[in-house]
C-alpha cells in the first residue's frame, strides 16, 4: 500500500487529454481506460509537478543563492535532473489518477453483467463543450469551431506516489510546495478549463499538505 497518495479536485470543467478525437463527434477526446472511465497519466502528474517545483527553486536561487542551491539539489532528487543521465535518478515515482477505486469497480462489475457500457461511462462523467477563436473584432473566425470533451467539475482522482527510498523532510516539504503551487492542469487551461486542486494525502487518505508545507516555509524564512 502506498504510503502518499496525490488528490486531484477538478474546480472547473477539465479535459485531460489523449491529442486525438473522434471524427464526426469531438476534435479533442479526453484520456479514458477500457471502461470508459477518465484518468490522467502518471508521467503527465509528474511532468506538472515538476514544473512548479522548478519555478518555486527559481525563485528561491534568484533571493538568496545558497538556499536556492540547496533546493534546487533537493528538486534533482525528487524529480531527477531533466536532460541528463540523472534523470533516472528521481525518487518519486507517481502513479495514474484515478476515480476512486469502489467506484471503478462497481462499474466494472455494471459493464462485466452489461447493465452499462463503456459510451455510457464516458458520456456520465463528461459533457461538450464547444469553442471557437475570435478575430481582433471579437468576431468568431470562419471554420474554427471546435468540440471539445471536459470531465465535469468535482469530480476527484486519486495518484499513488511513492518513493524508492524513504524521502527526507526536505523532498517531502518541496513536494508539498510542488503540489499547494499546482492549480492548472489538461487541455485549454488557459481557455477557463482546467482549475483543479491538488492535495497531499497519507496512507488512511488524511490530508497532510500543510504539515508538511510548514517545514518548507520555515526552511526558507529569511
Amino acid at each position: 500500500m502506498s504510503e502518499y497518495w496525490l488528490r486531484i479536485r477538478l474546480e472547473s470543467d477539465t479535459t485531460f487529454g489523449r491529442g486525438d478525437g473522434v471524427a464526426g463527434l469531438v476534435d479533442a477526446e479526453v484520456q479514458h481506460d477500457e471502461h470508459g472511465l477518465p484518468y490522467l497519466g502518471g508521467r503527465t502528474i509528474k511532468g506538472l509537478l515538476g514544473a512548479e517545483c522548478a519555478d518555486i527553486t527559481f525563485a528561491l536561487g534568484e533571493a538568496d543563492t545558497v538556499k536556492g542551491q540547496h533546493w534546487k539539489n533537493v528538486e534533482k532528487r525528487l524529480f531527477g535532473d531533466t536532460g541528463s543521465m540523472l534523470n533516472g535518478e528521481a525518487v518519486l515515482l507517481v502513479g495514474p489518477a484515478r476515480l476512486p477505486e469502489d467506484l471503478r469497480a462497481a462499474i466494472a462489475h455494471d459493464i462485466k453483467t452489461e447493465k452499462l457500457n463503456r459510451a455510457d461511462v464516458l458520456e456520465t462523467l463528461t459533457a461538450l463543450r464547444k469553442q471557437t477563436a475570435m478575430d481582433a473584432s471579437g468576431a468568431p473566425r470562419k471554420e474554427t469551431l471546435r468540440t471539445m470533451r471536459v470531465i465535469i467539475r468535482g469530480t476527484e482522482f486519486f495518484a499513488t506516489l511513492d518513493f524508492t527510498e524513504t524521502p527526507s523532510d526536505d523532498v517531502l516539504a518541496l513536494l508539498a510546495a510542488s503540489v499547494k503551487a499546482l492549480r492548472r492542469a489538461g487541455s485549454g487551461r488557459n481557455r477557463g478549463v482546467g482549475h483543479i486542486k491538488a492535495e497531499l494525502l497519507d496512507a488512511n487518505h488524511q490530508p497532510i499538505t500543510d504539515r508538511l508545507f510548514d517545514h518548507f516555509r520555515k526552511a526558507v524564512a529569511p
